[in-house]
């Protein structure tokens, strides 16, 4: 969720930072933007891992149970 608030954050300040001229704000817009990316794509890996982490208990569970 929180990546979803700082993508929305970094396009609104974007947009007021070449409004207004302030390449600053803009910049800091992008930043804002690029980190919500990041918690996204942090977020994609880390349910993968989960993934698959409980795959391998599964199957070393029927294994063991030969």
């Amino acid at each position: 969720m929180g990546e979803l608030v700082d993508k929305i954050k970094g396009k609104a300040k974007q947009a007021e930072g070449r409004v207004t001229g302030d390449r600053a704000r803009e910049a800091e817009g992008v930043a804002d933007e690029l980190k919500g990316k990041a918690k996204g794509a942090f977020e994609e890996v880390k349910t993968d891992v989960k993934r698959a982490l409980r795959k391998d208990e599964a199957e070393v569970d029927h294994v063991s149970r030969r």
